[in-house]
């Protein structure tokens, strides 16, 4: 029926099949390269798969958003679901690269690429160090699914004739997640020489450019750039997006946390084992003593914390009211993202669907 929303899974099978179609003909272009950079195209296919592929919910609630406001019948097209694929094979890029900087071991409970990589090295009875062979080999992994998220896109908006407003979000959100990506590792660097009064400002800096544009915010507006949205459509859906995009990193840092790893396929406290200067935790150091802080400081990224030390870091937080608060941001940045669409010239079913998907990016588990 037109104009009723689909499921995730229809979403997600759509996505799936673009997504077999383009690793098929990188397949077949890749075969003059030889059998070890077949491993290496194999090694990217496999980080395509599962995931929530929010993005892709969101790129199409955006399209659907503009494209079913003046015309019912509106139907998706292969241009659509090649620039949702894009967005997931650029989030694939985008996470590899981040287990790299975050040292992590695994994602959505496999070996993360690095360790994937390592492994193949040593299975293989190669020469060297099979760990730097590991992190050498995913740097390129990733690189290789940033020109192929570029390669999708262009396939995808080559005969659009508002092609060009496409090209620019896609370019601003590469740029944003890029930049986010460096706030994020220079604020862990920078940590202590920063007021600790300026460190939940600094985080949520790191959170609006790393996580909320890239994640929720700018997914909407290529899809609404996809149906040729105008300015006030687009205004709309930004005004939406960041904050649920916000409060979508906020509850991931929390899970992050406090999670359980049988549902996020990350071990319990892994964040608190990296270190990340999480708003989490800039909220908590701000409420702490200096002696507690100072022990607080001293554990946090320590990766050899035991169950017994996460658990005590936890209590920390909680004690400390910095859990209790992230949950009221969450909640204020929900209803200013409710309050966005009121009144938006957007189709009436596709905002219900923001709605549920806003729900369901920052109330939920895993």
């Amino acid at each position: 029926m037109l104009g009723v929303v689909p499921s995730p899974t229809l979403v997600s099978d759509a996505v799936a099949g673009r997504l077999r179609l383009f690793l098929d003909r990188m397949r077949r272009e890749s075969e003059d390269y030889g059998p070890d950079a077949a491993a290496l195209v194999d090694s990217a296919a496999d980080t395509l798969v599962g995931g929530k592929r929010l993005r892709a919910r969101f790129c199409h609630a955006g399209w659907q958003a503009v494209a079913r406001f003046d015309d019912r019948r509106a139907e998706e097209t292969t241009a659509l679901w090649d620039v949702c694929a894009a967005l997931e094979i650029f989030q694939s890029a985008a996470l590899v690269h981040d287990d790299i900087i975050d040292n992590s071991d695994t994602r959505r409970g496999r070996p993360a690429a690095h360790r994937a990589l390592e492994g193949t090295h040593r299975n293989s009875g190669w020469r060297g160090d099979a760990a730097a062979f590991g992190r050498s080999s995913a740097i390129l992994l990733g690189d290789l699914l940033v020109a192929w998220s570029d390669d999708l896109l262009e396939d995808a908006i080559r005969d659009l004739p508002h092609a060009a407003a496409v090209r620019r979000e896609y370019g601003r959100m590469r740029r944003d997640v890029t930049v986010g990506q460096f706030l994020d590792i220079a604020e862990e660097s920078a940590w202590s020489v920063h007021a600790t009064d300026s460190h939940v400002e600094r985080a949520l800096r790191v959170v609006s450019f790393k996580s909320a544009r890239y994640s929720i915010e700018q997914p909407l507006v290529l899809g609404a750039a996809i149906a040729d949205g105008d300015e006030e459509q687009l205004d709309a859906l930004r005004r939406f997006g960041h904050p649920v995009g916000m409060a979508f990193q906020l509850r991931d840092d929390m899970l992050g946390v406090f999670g359980d790893a049988a549902v996020t396929g990350k071990p319990a406290g892994d964040d608190l084992r990296e270190g990340k200067r999480t708003v989490l935790v800039a909220l908590t150091r701000q409420t702490l003593e200096a002696s507690a802080r100072n022990l607080f400081d001293e554990m946090l990224g320590d990766p050899e914390l035991t169950a017994q030390q996460v658990s005590f870091l936890q209590a920390t937080i909680a004690d400390s009211g910095a859990l209790a608060r992230v949950e009221d941001m969450i909640g204020e940045y929900a209803l200013e993202a409710d309050r966005a669409l009121s009144g938006a010239r957007l189709d009436n079913a596709a905002v219900g669907d923001l709605r549920d998907l806003a729900r369901a990016a920052t109330v939920r588990s895993a």
